[in-house]
């Protein structure tokens, strides 16, 4: 190369300067050295120590940050951000540099080549030789620079990639920063306050003045005496004798109760014997809320009662006009919460000859069974365990226990998660005591769901029945509906 250029003379040279851009700058006056490999391979000389590729740079940064984001606070997870975006601008002006120097470099290796072609068209011999071979050396060169250039391209737009995603996550974690900053401050006033609240406490507590601490000491040293005296007076073995004193009246007054209703009962029967020799039939059973009441013959001549029509009805005790009770057929009848404070009647017909029986006193209601259900009124959902003897009139063939739930709202009736049946209170929807006979009549309803839609359900108890019943008519009110069973027209009275 240097004796070629040394032959070529000044003209030569001259026009190969002239030939050139005037607006081509080079970042410096030295030419990079290159080495020749096999097959003319130009090789550039490895650099020491070796500088890593742009990219490489950006992943590591960016995989330390994503290392260090679980570890960093906020503001120093924004400082990071910051920093990762300086850098990536930087390295985005070096890739136009570098960008810009190659686009030099292209220009000064067509201009070198121009230039040894004109050289090699005016030597000849050995020296037309190391023309031939200096511009095999400058094409290689551009093929080299022009991978190069595509790695650059890529390079440059990874950076873009990078730049654009750092400075979303430092406008994010600018964010975060005021978040925090601005939910400390909040915790900060809220923590001023409330310690400015103790201390106002405190300056009232200090100024209460000592005669009324006092005061307040000699009362609480009085209930204490009082309550001392009290426990004293109230031994455990007293308060048994009075448990056993309080059950032997009970059991008297139940006793006394029962004496009572069966000499009016006698009465009565005596009465229906004056007025009517031929009675046949009387009703057994305690006249109360959660008992049957049995149709029973009264002498050993009385027809079966299996052989005679049936029909109760419920009176008022200050009116004459009774209601007849729909369904209720049989020679078991079973009161329902409906009942209570009204006399119930059987009419009884054989061969077209009427026998009445009706109950001496109103239908009692059960021990505590209205504040039972005061108190569950406070729920907004009532369960019960119950089991379906009947769906649609047809017999149940399993008796496996399900959910009954009693709500403000509606009735539902479910099998574990299964849902068998959830209606809301409407003018269609049924409940009442079952008024069939058998022995579980007493704690067991009918719920018409809907029409064409009802259950016949059997309860663990009877005040369980009967507290459902009274549950489900209380919330139906509530909602404008009178829940009562088939045809019957008054309102609830219980």
């Amino acid at each position: 190369m240097t004796r070629v250029t040394h032959e070529s003379g000044d003209g030569m040279q001259k026009d190969a300067i002239l030939s050139a851009s005037s607006d081509v700058n080079f970042a410096s006056d030295k030419f990079p050295d290159y080495e020749i490999g096999a097959n003319n391979i130009i090789i550039e000389p490895e650099e020491s120590p070796k500088v890593p590729s742009l990219k490489e740079i950006v992943a590591k940064e960016t995989a330390l940050l994503l290392d260090q984001q679980k570890r960093l606070s906020v503001r120093d997870l924004a400082q990071k951000f910051e920093n990762g975006l300086a850098a990536a601008e930087k390295l985005s002006d070096e890739a136009k540099w570098r960008e810009m120097t190659s686009l030099d470099r292209h220009v000064l290796l067509k201009k070198l080549r121009d230039v040894l072609e004109a050289l090699r068209g005016r030597v000849a011999g050995r020296n037309k030789d190391d023309a031939d071979e200096a511009i095999s050396m400058v094409e290689a060169l551009a093929v080299q620079l022009t991978q190069r250039e595509g790695e650059l391209l890529h390079e440059k737009a990874e950076v873009k990639k990078l730049a654009a995603f750092l400075k979303q996550a430092s406008e994010d974690a600018k964010r975060v920063v005021e978040e925090e900053r601005a939910f400390a401050r909040a915790e900060i006033e809220s923590a001023r306050a409330a310690v400015q609240r103790v201390e106002q406490t405190f300056q009232e507590q200090q100024h209460i003045p000592r005669s009324a601490e006092i005061q307040d000491l000699e009362e609480l040293m009085k209930e204490v005496q009082d309550a001392r005296r009290i426990k004293m007076l109230h031994q455990p073995s007293r308060v048994m004798d009075m448990e056993y004193e309080l059950e032997a009246l009970r059991i008297q007054l139940s006793e006394k109760s029962m004496c009572c209703i069966q000499l009016k009962k006698e009465l009565e029967r005596s009465k229906m014997l004056k007025d009517n020799r031929s009675q046949l039939y009387e009703l057994e059973g305690p006249e109360s809320l959660g008992s049957c009441l049995h149709i029973v013959p009264q002498t050993n001549t009385a027809p079966d009662i299996s052989s005679c029509s049936i029909q109760w009805y419920r009176m008022l005790p200050e009116g004459s006009k009774r209601e007849l009770i729909s369904g209720a057929v049989k020679s078991v009848y079973a009161p329902e919460p409906f009942d209570v404070g009204r006399f119930l009647q059987a009419e009884i017909t054989l061969n077209d000859e009427k026998f009445i029986l009706s109950t001496t006193t109103p239908i009692e209601s059960a021990a505590g069974l209205g504040n039972y259900v005061e108190s569950l009124l406070r729920k907004s959902d009532n369960e019960f365990n119950v089991v379906v003897v009947q769906m649609n009139g047809n017999d149940h063939p399993s008796e496996s226990v399900h959910t009954f739930h009693v709500g403000k709202l509606r009735i539902k009736l479910r099998k574990g998660r299964s849902t068998k049946a959830k209606e809301s209170y409407s003018t269609s929807m049924q409940l009442c005591g079952v008024r069939g006979g058998g022995s579980a009549a007493a704690q067991s309803l009918f719920w018409q769901a809907r029409r064409g839609f009802s259950f016949l359900l059997a309860f663990e108890s009877i005040r369980e029945r009967n507290v459902a019943i009274m549950l489900a008519r209380r919330y139906a009110f509530d909602c404008n509906i009178m829940l009562a069973g088939p045809e019957d027209r008054s309102p609830v009275g219980t």
